[in-house]
C-alpha cells in the first residue's frame, strides 16, 4: 500500500474546505436553526465534505495506475458541481436545480468508479469500503431527490 496520495490532494482540499465551511454555517445558524440550514450543514460536512475526501483517498489506492490529470479534474468538478446545485437549489426550493445536481453527482461517481477499473486484488477492505461508499452515495442521491420534493417548505 504504497501508493502516493498526490492524486487525492484535490478532492482532500476541497472536502475539508466543505467540512470547514459546513462548521462555519453551523457557528452561523445557530442563533436561529431552520430545517434547511441544518441540513445544509450536515450535507455540506458529510457529502460535500467527508465523502470528497474518501473519495478521493479510495481512488488513489484503488487505481492501477495514476488517473490522469483530466479524469481527476472532471471527477472534481462534476463532484462539487453537482453539490453546489444540490445545495443551492434546496436552499432556494429550486427543484429542477437538485435534479440536475443528482444527475451530475451520479455522472462523477461514475467516473470515480473508471477510475478505480482494472483494480488489483489486493487491499480487500479498501475496495470494499471505496464500493460501499459509492453504494450508500448512490442509493442517497434518488432518496434525496425524493426528499427535496416533500421536505419542510
Amino acid at each position: 500500500m504504497n501508493k502516493p496520495l498526490t492524486p487525492a490532494a484535490p478532492f482532500a482540499i476541497l472536502g475539508a474546505g466543505c467540512v470547514i465551511a459546513g462548521g462555519l454555517a453551523s457557528a452561523a445558524i445557530a442563533p436561529a436553526p431552520t430545517p434547511h440550514g441544518a441540513w445544509a450543514v450536515a450535507y455540506l460536512v458529510l457529502v460535500a465534505g467527508v465523502a470528497q475526501v474518501g473519495l478521493g483517498i479510495g481512488q488513489a489506492l484503488l487505481a492501477p495506475g495514476p488517473p490522469s490529470t483530466r479524469l481527476i479534474v472532471a471527477q472534481v468538478a462534476a463532484w462539487n458541481a453537482g453539490n453546489a446545485a444540490v445545495l443551492t437549489g434546496t436552499l432556494t426550493g429550486t427543484t429542477p436545480a437538485v435534479d440536475i445536481g443528482g444527475a451530475i453527482l451520479a455522472g462523477g461517481l461514475t467516473l470515480l468508479i473508471l477510475g478505480t477499473k482494472g483494480t488489483a486484488r489486493s487491499h480487500h477492505w479498501v475496495r470494499h469500503g471505496f464500493r460501499a461508499l459509492i453504494v450508500v452515495l448512490l442509493v442517497s442521491i434518488p432518496i434525496g431527490l425524493v426528499l427535496a420534493r416533500i421536505g419542510p417548505s
